[in-house]
């Protein structure tokens, strides 16, 4: 067994656990194939002094941006896009009863669904710092590692990509109060 399929098989799952936070499940496998691809590729450019795992997330996470990127440019969602199941939550989340309906499978596949949404009309980058420091729980710091950028940087974009988040709930929430 080479080298490399060694590291292909004590990384293969922290590069799927990164790219499936990201991406839709069904493009998992063949994204986290390229990413390996890419590493390979890439080996002669490593540099030795940093992490290997840090090097490998910087690689997936350039991925998952750029299919982003391919995909979603300026893409806007409007409200009529939101199918009946998703209104109806809209209205639960109103009259406070989001706490109640997310004891229940159905309710988190609903509000995941609203989220992938909301989260599609960002940014790539503002999309992966959201993903990775609130969904996948990493810290600011390695977030900024990861990303190959400052502490600041990271705390900044997160910042204002909550608060773009919170801007189009509350379009929502207003649209579905007008209907």
């Amino acid at each position: 067994m080479n080298d490399f399929a060694i590291l292909l098989d004590r990384y293969r799952g922290y590069v799927c656990k990164i790219v499936s936070g990201l991406l839709p499940s069904d493009l998992v496998s063949d994204l986290a194939h390229e990413v390996f691809v890419e590493a390979y590729r890439s080996l002669p450019q490593y540099d030795t002094r940093k992490a290997f795992k840090n090097w490998l997330a910087g690689i997936a996470l350039r991925h998952c941006r750029s299919y982003w990127r391919q995909h979603y440019r300026n893409r806007e969602i409007p409200l009529s896009a939101l199918g009946d199941e998703h209104h109806h939550w809209v209205e639960a989340v109103i009259a406070e009863d989001a706490s109640a309906l997310h004891e229940n499978a159905e309710s988190r596949h609903e509000a995941r669904d609203i989220l992938e949404h909301l989260l599609a009309a960002l940014s790539p980058k503002d999309r992966m710092v959201l993903t990775l420091v609130h969904l996948d729980g990493y810290t600011v710091k390695e977030a900024a590692e990861m990303l190959g950028w400052s502490v600041i940087n990271v705390k900044v974009r997160a910042y204002r990509s909550r608060e773009k988040i919170r801007k189009q709930i509350a379009a929502l929430l207003a649209e579905e109060k007008r209907a």
